[in-house]
């Protein structure tokens, strides 16, 4: 068995690539099924975000295995796979183990220690047991990775402060006012009339960063209103007026700055909808949607400045070193999570060696028993033969706990190999049972 990764982020794609390959929750199942249908793929999750899909696996054979995830991807995407190849990362094994740890401790996004990432993470693990693709391995290894973002939230500098996708695309708004006003700095935004479109966790990440920023009222769009007006009430210190979709041609010419993270799998804003309104001279469209909220042609038409999740490099860069100190003292944690899953994993090789082993010794304790049983006769009564019994297996699970005990333990690889060879020639334990 072998483990591996298979993805993509926003290091490796850009976001027009990235959004092909996007699975939203609704058609997760039917995705990881898709995977589990070859033969050469034991186990498999999906980590699917605005700026990574990832496909952890537990794979049969590695060449064949990976080339069933490459099929996947190409079939989900429409991407022939020499398109999708320059943009996708495998890690295996030890590596794979280490990415995970990174990913869901924040060390791996495009916002150093951002803290959303972890809930992600944690749905991943949930998806894959509910659907059932995920076995005893993938579902160590992905708890285990829980476990260790925990860890370095609460053990750590770098949960303090942490950052978000929203807050950097509020910076971005910021800044990119400041520089229509000629100010290379970051601006207060109460001069900004702002609509915001969703009422997810995206959504009120934006409203408390908005309000932070200065913000002196936003209009809050959703499909269902109600939902809105649930967010909108948990701030209280920000005057938000809630509207349905319908509402959004108005706002569109009307605000000044918009804020989209949507679940459509379209964009709801492209340049034929905004050349159709009377809308007011500047607009800026700031998308943090995968897909994209916003389609790439608005940015031909006067007046109009449009952004997506790609762009928040230019703000995230401008924080990142102080952040990469607090990161430093996640590394130690992060190394001591991988090494304990790999101990853990190294100890299951000696498994089918052990339970040769124990159905050796009980093959011989059962045929000794027989033997004993015979010779005492029937006059021994149905309490005297479950002592007998009891005693023959206590006897072997003695014997054993010592050896078994010994070849589960941490211990560096060629040692264990060593030992387990050793335990094969002195019992002739080399023949497979066939059910292993």
């Amino acid at each position: 068995m072998h483990i591996a990764v298979v993805g993509l982020s926003h290091r490796t794609a850009p976001v027009e690539i990235r959004e092909r390959l996007s699975i939203p929750e609704q058609t997760m199942e039917a995705s990881l099924q898709k995977l589990r249908s070859d033969e050469q793929v034991l186990e498999a999750s999906i980590l699917s975000t605005c700026n990574r899909l990832e496909i952890y696996t537990l794979l049969r054979h590695p060449d064949q295995g990976l080339s069933a995830v490459g099929q996947f991807l190409s079939q989900h995407s429409g991407l022939a796979v020499a398109e999708l190849t320059p943009h996708l990362f495998t890690y295996h094994h030890q590596e794979a183990v280490a990415h995970l740890m990174r990913v869901a401790a924040g060390l791996d996004s495009l916002v150093l220690g951002e803290g959303q990432i972890l809930s992600q993470v944690k749905k991943m693990v949930r998806l894959g047991q509910e659907h059932r693709s995920v076995g005893p391995i993938l579902n160590r290894l992905l708890n285990q990775a829980v476990s260790t973002g925990k860890r370095v939230r609460t053990e750590t500098n770098l949960g303090t402060g942490a950052v978000s996708i929203s807050s950097a695309a509020v910076e971005l708004a910021q800044l990119k006012v400041g520089q229509a006003r000629g100010l290379d700095d970051l601006v207060p935004l109460d001069q900004e009339q702002v609509a915001v479109v969703g009422a997810g966790r995206m959504a009120r990440l934006l409203l408390q960063h908005l309000q932070a920023k200065g913000c002196r009222g936003v209009v809050l769009l959703n499909r269902t209103v109600s939902r809105a007006e649930a967010l909108a009430a948990d701030f209280p210190a920000l005057p938000v007026q809630c509207r349905p979709l319908d509402d959004f041609d108005h706002c569109l010419s009307t605000c000044s700055l918009v804020f989209t993270s949507t679940a459509s799998e379209d964009p709801i804003i492209t340049a034929e909808r905004l050349s159709a309104l009377n809308r007011r001279s500047s607009l800026m469209l700031v998308d943090i949607g995968v897909p994209r909220n916003i389609s790439a042609d608005v940015v031909h038409l006067p007046g109009v400045q449009a952004y997506n999740v790609d762009d928040l490099q230019e703000v995230v860069a401008r924080n990142q070193e102080a952040r990469r100190e607090m990161a430093a003292e996640a590394e130690g944690l992060l190394e001591e999570e991988s090494r304990l899953f790999l101990e853990w994993w190294d100890g299951l090789e000696a498994v089918p060696v052990v339970n040769r082993l124990r159905r050796q010794l009980e093959d011989i304790r059962e045929q000794e028993l027989q033997k004993a049983l015979s010779r005492m006769g029937p006059d021994l009564s149905a309490r005297e033969r479950k002592v007998v019994e009891a005693l023959s297996k206590g006897i072997i699970n003695k014997i054993l706990h010592t050896p078994v005990t010994n070849l589960r333990a941490p211990q560096p690889r060629p040692q264990r190999h060593v030992a387990i060879r050793v335990l094969e020639q002195l019992f002739e334990l080399t023949e497979l049972h066939p059910d292993e």
